[in-house]
């Protein structure tokens, strides 16, 4: 009993206790996170969701940005955390020293002008050839959170036309 004693007291109990929680399938806590509530999604992320986007550049719901790293004279690779509610999505563009995409959560879309649109999802990642034209964003029924890491040596991205609902919905 004094083991278990010191380690509540420690904080380890807590720990145990969020790892239990966030495995167990049944809580209802692993049910917000599905069903892509904001306060679910702020619960997972690994960098903190930024400031909502107000760009005419992204339509179809709601996008936040939190830039990491600004591109200088020593890095020219600018690094941002975007987050998704589902069906938001980019215009279609492109980047002139390509991009990765890392999909750090939830369930997106991919696709390159003249290809099938492609089913991203936690853990997977996208690369972007430069030049070549291309959307994404989150899927029609859950969030999606990426990091990007975009090249700026060769220009800043070219942005394009807008991704239409049927397109989207392909």
């Amino acid at each position: 009993m004094n083991n278990l004693k010191k380690i509540i007291t420690s904080g380890s109990f807590v720990a145990i206790t969020i790892v239990n929680v966030s495995c167990n399938p049944s809580s209802s806590n692993s049910n917000n996170i599905q069903d892509g509530s904001t306060s679910a999604i702020e619960n997972i992320l690994v960098f903190e969701r930024g400031e909502e986007v107000n760009s005419p550049n992204f339509t179809g719901g709601k996008v936040w940005l939190n830039n990491l790293v600004d591109a200088d004279s020593i890095n020219q690779n600018a690094v941002g955390s975007v987050t998704f509610e589902a069906g938001a999505r980019t215009k279609w563009h492109s980047h002139p020293a390509g991009q990765i995409i890392l999909a750090i959560d939830g369930e997106g879309y991919y696709q390159e002008d003249g290809k099938e649109k492609i089913v991203v999802k936690k853990g997977e990642v996208m690369k972007c050839p430069k030049d070549v034209p291309h959307w994404h964003g989150a899927s029609a029924q859950s969030h999606f959170v990426q990091v990007a890491i975009t090249g700026r040596e060769n220009g800043e991205t070219v942005w394009l036309k807008e991704v239409t609902d049927e397109d989207y919905n392909k």
